[in-house]
């Protein structure tokens, strides 16, 4: 789709679906066709990363790992362990926070159901969480009986990472891949001006809290109302802290970073989020990079807020 014309260049509009989210590229290009190409191919790299990394399918990666919990190690490629490596790292630098090994609480906490689950149903998913359980001798992983891996928490940034240097190289040089809100920023508009990237207030999502200019680099945002249940006057967060099994117990409402990469920046949003309000604003100050935080109550810091 076709939007505006600009210094001899138009913007092309292609919106998709993917990882369970509303996803789309705009991207400026001399011709529909190159900007079609380069959109095509974008978008066929998020969705291979999707299926590569997909938890739920048997064919993939993180499926073949998880299968083979409990018995021989598997081999994996170079992409896999690169990715691997940032998972050991964020886990290292978030004190453990960040762990991909924490999906498997998501077995007793559905939030569609609006069920509480048991003290004792969570004690015992939480017996097959922790990073350290695992044996990770690159290019080989092994993981515990019943364990598993989960790369929905960086996934979807890698993949925006990714779709943008795929077009990058096939000629786009202003543009950006937003998927389910996760931003990387290809190249300002074509007369060098910085795209305006609002943030939603976390309790009145049909506002911005925020507008940041960005000529490059990713922006996330993680918050408690990406995904929540209310029960008995209670919010209950998506965000589960893998320490205690259970969702993230902390006013914090909604955190916002920017970074050169979106895989950084929704690293940084997410550990922050599970610091809470009291850690958080110092955690996310020592980072260095730009961000923003609200807590439940409606007070707000950091140093992209206007």
């Amino acid at each position: 789709m076709k939007l505006t014309g600009e210094n001899g260049v138009q913007l092309y509009h292609y919106p998709f679906t993917a990882m369970a989210s509303p996803c789309e590229l705009r991207l400026y290009a001399g011709s529909e066709s190159q900007a079609k190409a380069a959109a095509d191919a974008g978008i066929a790299e998020v969705l291979r990363i999707e299926h590569r990394y997909s938890r739920y399918r048997d064919d993939s990666i993180v499926g073949q790992i998880n299968a083979a919990a409990g018995g021989d190690p598997v081999r994996v490629d170079e992409e896999t362990e690169a990715l691997l490596n940032y998972a050991a790292t964020a886990y290292a630098e978030s004190g453990g926070l960040f762990d991909i090994s924490s999906g498997v609480l998501r077995e007793v906490w559905n939030f569609k159901l609006g069920q509480l689950p048991s003290p004792a149903a969570v004690a015992f998913c939480l017996k097959r969480v922790g990073w350290k359980k695992v044996q990770w001798q690159p290019p080989y992983i092994s993981l515990r009986a019943n364990m598993q891996l989960d790369f929905g928490g960086f996934g979807k940034e890698y993949a925006a990472d990714r779709a943008a240097q795929i077009c990058t190289d096939m000629g786009i040089a202003h543009g950006l891949v937003e998927l389910g809100g996760d931003i990387r920023i290809i190249g300002p508009h074509p007369d060098d001006s910085p795209w305006q990237i609002g943030i939603r207030h976390p309790r009145d999502p049909e506002h911005a809290m925020a507008v940041i200019p960005l000529k490059s680099g990713a922006l996330a945002s993680s918050g408690d109302y990406e995904r929540y249940m209310v029960v008995d006057d209670k919010r209950y967060s998506h965000i589960l802290n893998p320490r205690s099994g259970r969702p993230v117990d902390t006013p914090m409402a909604g955190v916002t970073v920017v970074a050169p990469l979106c895989l950084l920046a929704g690293t940084g949003a997410t550990v922050a989020m599970l610091h809470g309000e009291c850690d958080a604003p110092a955690w996310l100050a020592d980072l260095g990079l730009p961000h923003l935080w609200i807590t439940q109550a409606g007070a707000a810091g950091g140093d992209l807020l206007p």
